[in-house]
């Protein structure tokens, strides 16, 4: 079988294909549930922001939960399945850190405090 016909990388690439869909993911993993908190330090526009937590719903990465309080809110939650992402979140991390190709990561002490607050969020042992 030829692994370019149904690659798994290709399809995980797929699932993620909007701009900011692993940045939210993030974001869920520390502790962002609601639009306005995943809107923070990001140039996006509700717009886009709206289209992209739909589609992670559809793809049941994460799911919305409407909650009876006045005025009603509204919070985005993991999925199991989005639960899992958190190895390749912490991989992603770790790759970068590693890497010593950005100037900001160029610190053992800086590096070790990220890794540690990803690992905490991420919930890696």
């Amino acid at each position: 079988m030829d692994p370019t016909i149904t690659c798994p990388i290709q399809n995980a690439v797929q699932l993620f294909n909007k701009k900011w869909s692993i940045l939210i993911i993030r974001d869920m993993f520390f502790g962002k549930k609601q639009f306005s908190e995943f809107k923070e330090g990001k140039d996006i526009s509700n717009k886009v922001l709206s289209s992209c937590l739909k589609d992670l719903e559809e793809k049941k990465i994460i799911e919305k939960r409407v909650m009876d309080t006045t005025p009603v809110t509204t919070e985005y939650h993991l999925t199991e399945a989005g639960k899992h992402l958190n190895k390749v979140l912490y991989e992603l991390a770790s790759f970068i850190l590693d890497s010593n190709l950005f100037e900001e990561y160029k610190s053992p002490e800086v590096k070790e405090s990220i890794k540690n607050q990803f690992k905490e969020a991420l919930d890696i042992s």
